[in-house]
């Protein structure tokens, strides 16, 4: 089924939107290899926070999409994304032959190992006990006897459920949701109060807890399991390209890069809190346009910089005690004129980012490029510039340019957490992990990038 086609490589990096299609233009069951399309790789999954949705209408995005768009271009096969409707009719389009591969976090049971083969393998998850936090939180699985538990209809969690209500000798209500009906939308039934309790793997409910603190999710109701996307076991040759896919460095790359774009803070989201305007980037446009104007900034790039910081959330506040839109550090915000009274404030909190940035464009004025510059500025932005400027120190002593960011000082970022490095007489500030700023100005760049191709 599969032919490398050139063509088709460069239409699917042209397009990816174009990819998806409907199930009723899958190729019929029983078809021939002509019929089919030999130069396509079709490809099933299911809506949801961590494989496919649609983000402010007309982008498609998802972790499990993403990462199967690189391997369609790594692997030179074209690819068409299929929507099922749910988990049994994504298994049913695989078992027939109608697709090559379900890219869906599948979960490992022995029937399913049975049937299929497990390939692309992701993190590793356990069971939890969906509930919201209050007077009546469940603080034990025991507890859950006398109570109603909802669950979609021939799930893992169904069959979960199923043994541990035998394991506790009975007295759990279990009632099934459709399965039609996704963990996420099972999750949020929680969070809107119309049903309280549901089960969940926790990589999922985690991410909807860092969305809504009302959610629980600290009790598990089993063990860790593995997972990943499926293929028929006849299938020989997907699974040979996958594996040569899975041992480049390029796609352990990119695996870390979509780790942060959707584990750690998902646009998903973003979809279901932040109202963005058609034609739109964010809901604050017009702030961005006004105030990037005073560095000199592309208004996108500032744009996706916010979106990299909160997802455009003006509300947020992390764990450290970054807050608003462009996650300003309470010294840094006070800094350059805001107060705890009004660092959520949009506008505010822009205005704020954009004196900082000044501070920063003041700091690598040596950097003439001024596209160079920026990269400086938003790892800075991300990290502090002590690193950077330990980076660049680095740089300049191992023969690299010390104002070139890529395979120059990033490379000597990268290199800030092992001894030979950090304790060089030429760094200031110590030991770095920069895996995360690393990532940051990549993903941020990317997103600057896409934005500019909107508007």
């Amino acid at each position: 089924m599969f032919i490398r086609s050139v063509l088709f490589l460069l239409l699917l990096l042209i397009s990816c939107t174009q990819q998806d299609v409907h199930n009723d233009e899958l190729p019929p069951t029983g078809s021939s290899a002509e019929e089919q399309g030999k130069d396509t790789m079709h490809v099933a999954t299911l809506y949801g926070s961590s494989s496919y949705f649609n983000f402010r209408g007309d982008e498609i995005m998802g972790y499990d999409y993403d990462l199967v768009n690189h391997f369609a271009a790594f692997s030179g096969i074209p690819v068409k994304v299929h929507l099922a409707g749910s988990r049994e009719e994504m298994l049913n389009m695989l078992r027939n032959e109608r697709v090559d591969l379900i890219a869906y976090s599948m979960y490992e049971t022995k029937a399913l190992k049975a049937e299929f083969d497990f390939v692309a393998f992701q993190e590793d998850s356990y069971m939890v006990l969906v509930q919201e936090i209050g007077l009546q939180t469940l603080s034990d699985i025991s507890e859950l006897k006398g109570k109603t538990v909802h669950v979609i209809k021939n799930s893992v969690y169904h069959q979960r459920m199923q043994h541990l209500n035998r394991e506790l000798g009975g007295g759990i209500d279990i009632q099934l949701l459709n399965d039609t009906v996704s963990v996420d939308q099972a999750i949020e039934m929680v969070t809107k109060r119309k049903i309280s309790y549901t089960i969940a793997h926790y990589k999922t409910a985690v991410q909807h807890k860092d969305f809504n603190r009302r959610l629980d999710c600290r009790i598990p109701v089993g063990f860790l399991q593995r997972n990943g996307w499926l293929v028929n076991k006849q299938n020989d040759r997907i699974k040979e390209l996958i594996t040569d896919w899975e041992n480049s460095s390029e796609t352990e790359l990119i695996r870390s890069q979509l780790y942060g774009k959707y584990r750690i803070k998902n646009p998903y989201f973003v979809t279901k809190k932040i109202s963005i305007p058609k034609g739109a980037i964010s809901p604050y446009d017009a702030y961005f346009r006004k105030y990037a104007a005073e560095i000199n900034w592309d208004w996108r790039l500032l744009a996706a910089l916010a979106f990299h910081e909160s997802r455009f959330d003006s509300s947020q506040v992390s764990r450290m005690g970054a807050s608003g839109l462009m996650q300003l550090m309470p010294r840094t915000a006070a800094k350059f004129g805001l107060s705890l009274d009004n660092i959520l404030n949009p506008e505010k909190n822009i205005e704020a980012c954009v004196q900082y940035i000044k501070s920063l464009n003041l700091l690598f004025r040596k950097i003439e490029n001024q596209d160079e510059r920026k990269k400086f500025i938003l790892a800075s932005y991300n990290s502090g510039p002590a690193h950077i400027l330990d980076a660049m120190a680095l740089a300049e002593k191992h023969g690299k340019n010390p104002y070139i960011w890529f395979e120059h000082v990033e490379y000597f970022l990268s290199k800030k957490h092992e001894p030979e490095y950090y304790n060089d007489e030429v760094v200031k500030y110590g030991r770095f992990r920069s895996g995360e700023t690393i990532r940051y100005v990549r993903n941020t760049l990317d997103t600057y990038q896409k934005y500019k191709g909107k508007m």
